[in-house]
């Protein structure tokens, strides 16, 4: 149970999320680490629900696995914990169900369930987006939880293990660096939306940049994006590279180093930039909205092939 009244709100619409992790999954099957994937779970949720202007109050989870492996588990679940508590909600219950012959031995799969909460005069529905506005892009810790089919079919393509050192990064493993947790964008964006001027969030996950944008913009508005506007991370580099995968479908596929895009009044961009640096964010200016031609796309990125080129 959880009290709305106690939490301070005065006329809440409440907000739902449900997601998974996708066949990372099997990436922490593989490599034998899982403190980490619950935190994934968390963010794929909550991130969610901070794009529709709510604050997340409360996470249910649910594990399921052939043979419970006492261990693993309790990785997982203190993962879930830690991913809660970067989100600030509380977990207040879940499910464990152990499912023999369902699942091959080592094997597991997780779902979670996230409630939030906003005033209905607050929330975020991008009709308010105009054009002139800016897009900022905030910087994401990696690959995230989106792609993992493409990537697990390129390091295998490269004749790489994960417990190789990464090419690119050479004091991490490629399990370490795939394996790193989505970010929770929660507190700052909390703190930009009640700061003002915030017109429109969207987390990048699956179908990345082209596919994600498009759900907080009107119909008739596109967003123009720089590549050379923002730092692309290695890793990304490397897989376009390693599986000679076109920038096309990159943006497509991956967060290629943005994992939340926030469309900004003008008037607040410097204070908005100030609240997400504030809050430990890599902001970057990546972009503008303007008036959509007919047929076109929108989302429009220029220099789109430089970024691959080192």
């Amino acid at each position: 149970m959880f009290d709305l009244k106690a939490a301070g709100y005065s006329d809440p619409i409440l907000v739902t999320g449900t997601d998974g992790v996708g066949t990372k999954l099997m990436l922490a099957t593989v490599i034998g680490i899982h403190d980490t994937i619950g935190i994934d779970l968390v963010a794929m949720c909550a991130n969610d629900l901070i794009v529709q202007g709510a604050e997340p109050l409360l996470f249910l989870d649910y594990f399921a696995t052939g043979k419970l492996d006492v261990e693993a588990g309790r990785d997982i679940v203190t993962g879930i914990a830690e991913g809660c508590e970067r989100a600030g909600c509380a977990l207040i219950g879940g499910e464990t169900a152990e499912m023999p012959g369902m699942y091959a031995p080592g094997d597991y799969d997780l779902a979670g369930f996230c409630v939030g909460a906003v005033e209905r005069e607050d929330i975020l529905t991008g009709d308010g987006v105009s054009d002139g506005d800016i897009v900022l892009g905030l910087a994401s810790d990696g690959v995230h939880s989106n792609g993992f089919s493409l990537l697990r079919k390129i390091v295998e393509r490269s004749a790489l293990e994960y417990d190789d050192s990464a090419p690119f990064d050479p004091e991490r493993t490629l399990g370490q660096v795939f394996l790193t947790p989505t970010r929770l964008y929660v507190k700052s964006c909390l703190a930009a939306i009640r700061s003002g001027g915030i017109r429109a969030l969207a987390h990048i996950t699956g179908g990345g940049l082209t596919e994600n944008i498009p759900r907080v913009l009107p119909d008739d508005l596109a967003v123009e994006l720089d590549t050379t506007s923002w730092t692309v991370r290695s890793e990304f580099k490397w897989l376009a590279q390693a599986g000679n995968v076109a920038p096309e479908e990159m943006a497509r596929t991956f967060n290629c180093g943005i994992g939340m895009v926030v469309i900004v009044d003008p008037a607040h961009l410097t204070q908005a930039k100030q609240v997400f640096s504030g809050h430990g964010e890599t902001v970057f200016q990546i972009g503008q909205v303007e008036n959509r031609q007919d047929g076109s796309d929108q989302v429009v990125i220029r220099n789109l092939s430089q970024p691959w080129k080192n």
